[in-house]
């Protein structure tokens, strides 16, 4: 997730996210350059990584499908972070600045400075999973 320059929000579900550093603590995903969010992480200081928790399927879907405009539509967001937002009781909200931008192909290569994280409190959240075009359980 990010918000772009006129404070709009905006997101989309990643299918491909890793760690990349930790000293200095570095995160990636790519992004298509096809999908109407690309044009507006080019532009940003900041975005965040939400690792959704197992119950938040729905709004995975969300962020996959639905226009850009209706995303964060009754969407519960941690109130004080304008820079990207954080989605509430995710498994895990990462901040980060934006260290770099390497093209990959059709996508480009979103590479963060982690500068913040938000981790659940609920010691029996289990992260999301997505494997071979579905939904898994731990």
């Amino acid at each position: 997730t990010t918000t772009d320059r006129d404070g709009r929000k905006w997101g989309l579900t990643v299918n491909s996210f890793s760690s990349v550093s930790l000293d200095p603590p570095l995160v990636l995903f790519s992004i298509d350059k096809a999908a109407t969010s690309h044009a507006p992480f080019q532009d940003v200081s900041h975005f965040a990584v939400n690792i959704l928790c197992e119950d938040q399927q729905a709004l995975s879907n969300r962020f996959a499908a639905v226009k850009d405009q209706d995303r964060f539509e009754n969407v519960d967001l941690v109130a004080d972070e304008n820079r990207a937002p954080l989605i509430r009781d995710s498994l895990c909200a990462i901040l980060c600045e934006t260290e770099s931008r390497v093209p990959g192909g059709d996508h480009t290569v979103m590479i963060g400075r982690v500068v913040g994280i938000v981790m659940s409190e609920d010691p029996a959240a289990k992260p999301l999973m997505y494997y071979g075009g579905g939904y898994l359980k731990l």
